[in-house]
């Protein structure tokens, strides 16, 4: 079981986690044999056994190549072998150091890259952290490419990430908790919020399901979403993720909680709302009309790339009289010889854009965007050419490719709705469309994110609180942030 506690993180042991934890005997030899158990069968793990000059005996313990190997000679080695004093900490040369008094501390301190230092005669033992840095550059995210903002990414360790996000709040209000998930991997996962913002029913919320989790392991935070998300089985996202920190700290400053994990530059925030996936962190660095006109956009490809193929299928099936007489005559012409039916042609046409768009995705980046261009031009002519499917059909199916993309959040979910309304087009026209989108919309209404609405502000909605929806306007109008997600301090301007 996971259990949230405050810096520095100390390992914990709840009733669920098996026996007491063992003490630390006062016989370093006893200890060492006691680690060596724990720890067997581990090639890489590190036991230095040292004299100092009072011709007391010592244990450095570590993992070979988790340590940076000049500070532990200069600040940890040298010091012990030529300096005495009864209180080790005065001798080290680090303020990373935390003290322990159990077995299952030090071997956990071990795993996680510190160096234990355990003298003889002693029940106390510290954990030195002089872990060597290895992570790759903070670059851009290719997922969140933008013109005009931050380029900046998060990585793979939390506390880097934590730093770029400390960067753009300096407020001591920025709250961090950290807590452990996963019995084997022992995780390290931040809950970071902003005190006197943060809705305290969202986040004794969030607490809770973390609390919950109960697994061997935690290797991403598509795990923890999983676990923790409102509908296992619902197509809508109902936790943001990103890889940005700026759209994290404008998140949290709105009152929403971020939950990053070690390992991955993606970081969760909730809850999160409908109207979060047509926007970006782009439209509120460039001006009010450029931003509204984006927004409007990309709900354009929303219904675009969600309603096109279904109602293409629907008017040349069954409402040919509401085609006009000049493209309906075209459309005629290029369908004849096609042997499928127009659902059966667009729901092969539409499997077709998915398994290139996979394919795209799962190569090497330069044999992947060749395999989509070429796949999709090579295969679509040769369809046509071979009359399975009418040239009209693979004008529909790329645009709804390219209005697909618009959305990257809704992806996913587009594909799954696209399917649904290209049969219900089908089987009953524009009426199966109708009531299918009457369906998607009580459905959607019902779904809540971490107990807030997930239409909020437009269903329940205020006037006041539209102006950040489809539009955005201007940010000096924007005084309040959104009550739903805020708690108690819901002025941006003049507040607290």
């Amino acid at each position: 079981m996971a259990k949230v506690f405050s810096n520095p993180p100390k390992q914990q042991n709840t009733e669920n986690q098996g026996p007491p934890p063992t003490p630390l005997e006062k016989d370093l030899r006893t200890n060492i044999t006691q680690i060596r158990n724990r720890l067997r069968e581990c090639s890489d793990i590190i036991y230095y056994e040292f004299i100092d000059p009072a011709q007391n005996k010592g244990l450095l313990s570590y993992i070979n190549g988790f340590v940076d190997s000049d500070l532990l000679n200069r600040d940890i080695v040298t010091p012990l072998l030529t300096k005495t004093n009864p209180d080790k900490k005065n001798l080290l040369y680090t303020s990373l150091i935390s003290s322990i008094s159990t077995l299952e501390e030090a071997v956990n301190g071990i795993l996680e890259g510190n160096v234990l230092l355990i003298m003889n005669e002693e029940t106390t033992a510290f954990l030195l952290s002089i872990r060597k840095q290895v992570q790759r550059s903070i670059e851009e995210p290719d997922s969140e490419s933008v013109v005009r903002g931050s380029k900046e990414g998060f990585v793979e360790s939390v506390k880097t990430n934590i730093i770029l996000l400390r960067k753009r709040i300096k407020s001591p209000n920025l709250k961090i908790q950290t807590l452990k998930i996963g019995r084997i991997t022992q995780t390290e996962v931040a809950v970071v919020y902003i005190d006197g913002i943060v809705d305290p029913d969202v986040l004794k919320e969030v607490r809770r399901r973390l609390n919950k989790i109960n697994t061997d392991s935690i290797l991403e935070t598509g795990y923890i979403e999983q676990y923790i998300q409102d509908r296992k089985y619902s197509p809508y996202p109902t936790i943001g993720i990103t890889e940005k920190p700026d759209v994290v700290a404008g998140k949290i400053l709105e009152g929403r909680v971020a939950i990053f994990c070690d390992g991955t530059p993606h970081v969760l925030t909730v809850p999160l709302l409908y109207i979060e996936n047509l926007q970006t962190s782009e439209d509120y660095y460039v001006r009010t009309l450029n931003a509204s006109f984006l927004r409007l956009l990309r709900l354009l490809g929303l219904i675009i790339s969600t309603l096109l193929p279904g109602l293409y299928v629907a008017l040349s099936t069954y409402h040919q009289e509401m085609i006009p007489t000049v493209l309906l005559i075209s459309i005629a012409g290029a369908r004849e010889g096609v042997p499928l039916p127009a659902l059966a042609e667009a729901l092969l046409m539409g499997i077709m854009f998915e398994l290139l768009k996979e394919s795209g995705t799962r190569l090497p980046r330069a044999i992947g965007s060749a395999i989509s261009i070429v796949g999709a031009l090579v295969i679509g002519e040769a369809a046509v050419d071979a009359g399975l499917v009418s040239a009209p059909l693979v004008i529909v199916t790329a645009t709804t490719a390219v209005a697909s993309f618009i959305i990257p959040p809704f992806t996913e979910t587009m594909t799954i709705f696209r399917l649904l309304f290209t049969f219900l087009g089908g089987i009953m026209g524009l009426i199966g469309i109708t009531c299918g989108i009457f369906l998607v919309m009580v459905y959607t209404v019902s779904l809540r994110s971490f107990g807030v609405p997930y239409t909020a502000p437009l269903s329940p909605g205020s006037v006041n609180n539209l102006k950040d929806t489809f539009l955005r306007f201007p940010l000096s109008s924007m005084k309040n942030r959104p009550p739903i997600l805020a708690g108690k301090n819901t002025k941006r301007r003049g507040g607290k």
